[in-house]
C-alpha cells in the first residue's frame, strides 16, 4: 500500500531546467561562439554542476572562465525566473496527497536554501513533512541516498512510497533507492532514455494523483 509521496524539485515542481538551459545557451553562444547540445546538457540534470563544466572545457578548451560563466549565467536565470510558477497539476497533487493523508517529502541534488525559497514563494513548503538537499547526504544523485533518507525520516518503507521525477539521474536514484518512480519529463528531459519507471506523465494534469498511485500498486501486484 502506497504510504506516502516524494517530490524532486528542479524541473519537476518548477521547470528551473529549461530556463537555466537558456541560460547557459546563450551564456556560450555570446563569449565563445559555440552552441550547446541538449543532449549533452540533459545528460547532466539532476546531479552536480562538475560534468556541465567538464563539457564546457571540452567545447571550449582549457581558457574556459567558469567564473564568468556562471555570473553571467545565474544573472540571465534569475531576469527570466522573476516569477516562478508550479508546473502544471503539482498543487492539485500536494492537495490531493494532503488530502489523503499521505506522508509528502521532497528530495533535491540543490541545497535546501534553494528549494525552500522556491517553495515559500509559491506558498507550497507546508505540504512538506521532509525536505532532503545536497547538505544531507555525500552524494547526490543518481546516488540513492537523497532518497533513502527522506523515506527514513517519513517513518515509511521505500515499497511504500512513491517518487515523482523528471530527469534520468532522479528516477536511476529513487529506482535504486526501491520507489515505485514515476517519470513527468519537462522539455530539457523528455528525451532521455528513461528506464525501469512505474509511470510516466506529461504533466500532472494528465492524470489524477490517486489514479497514477492505483496503476502504481496495480502493476505491482501483477508482477
Amino acid at each position: 500500500m502506497i504510504k506516502g509521496i516524494v517530490f524532486d524539485f528542479d524541473g519537476l515542481m518548477i521547470d528551473t531546467e529549461s530556463v537555466w538551459f537558456d541560460a547557459f545557451r546563450d551564456t556560450l553562444n555570446e563569449l565563445h561562439d559555440v552552441e550547446i547540445e541538449l543532449e549533452r546538457y540533459s545528460s547532466c540534470i539532476g546531479t552536480d554542476d562538475a560534468p556541465l563544466f567538464s563539457y564546457y572545457t571540452e567545447l571550449v578548451g582549457e581558457e574556459i572562465d567558469s567564473e564568468l560563466i556562471t555570473e553571467m549565467v545565474e544573472k540571465r536565470y534569475h531576469e527570466r525566473m522573476s516569477d516562478p510558477q508550479l508546473r502544471e497539476g503539482v498543487m492539485d497533487y500536494l492537495e490531493a496527497a494532503k488530502k489523503q493523508g499521505l506522508k509528502i517529502g521532497l528530495a533535491s541534488s540543490s541545497s535546501r536554501k534553494w528549494v525552500l525559497s522556491y517553495l515559500e514563494k509559491c506558498n507550497v513548503k507546508g505540504y512538506f513533512e521532509v525536505i532532503k538537499g545536497k547538505e544531507d547526504v555525500e552524494k547526490v544523485k543518481p546516488d540513492p541516498a537523497l532518497y533513502r533518507e527522506a523515506v527514513k525520516e517519513l517513518g515509511l518503507m521505500p515499497q511504500e512510497v512513491v517518487a515523482f521525477e523528471d530527469s534520468l539521474n532522479g528516477s536511476k536514484a529513487a529506482i535504486e533507492a526501491g520507489l515505485f518512480c514515476v517519470i513527468v519529463p519537462n522539455p530539457v528531459t523528455s528525451h532521455l532514455p528513461f528506464e525501469g519507471y512505474h509511470g510516466r506523465l506529461a504533466t500532472m494534469k494528465e492524470k489524477g494523483l490517486i489514479e497514477v498511485l492505483e496503476s502504481v500498486q496495480k502493476a505491482h501486484v501483477l508482477d
